[in-house]
């Protein structure tokens, strides 16, 4: 696995770490379609959750995590959370679309900083 997959993947298993200790219930991770991907998607108080998660090094060149997350990618999540949602017969569901942002540490790849932006987009 290259080094960019592997930071991704810190990243996605500090994510389900943190929700799963605010009492979320992740469905499912990674979830694929023709269109794209979906990092985490989870149940919080009768809502289904859809998490985008960005992942970076600290002292990073390219902008903080958060920034990351472009009006295009959250028209691309939205989107393939459309797809979701008629896959599974969900259609009418009341849904939220969240960020998570990982920092790690670039010496040792321990995480330093998990932030949670609730209905984010």
């Amino acid at each position: 696995m290259d080094t960019r997959k592997q930071i991704g993947r810190l990243g996605e298993d500090a994510a389900c770490n943190y929700l799963d200790q605010a009492g979320y219930a992740i469905i499912t991770r990674n979830w694929r379609c023709r269109s794209g991907e979906i990092d985490i998607i989870a149940e919080c108080e009768g809502r289904l959750v859809f998490v985008e998660v960005r992942t970076r090094r600290a002292g990073g060149r390219f902008g903080t995590a958060a920034e990351s997350v472009d009006r295009r990618k959250q028209q691309k999540v939205r989107d393939i959370a459309q797809v979701y949602l008629r896959n599974v017969h969900l259609q009418n569901a009341a849904i939220r679309f969240d960020v998570i942002t990982v920092m790690i540490n670039r010496i040792d790849e321990t995480i330093t900083e998990c932030k949670h932006y609730e209905a984010a987009f």
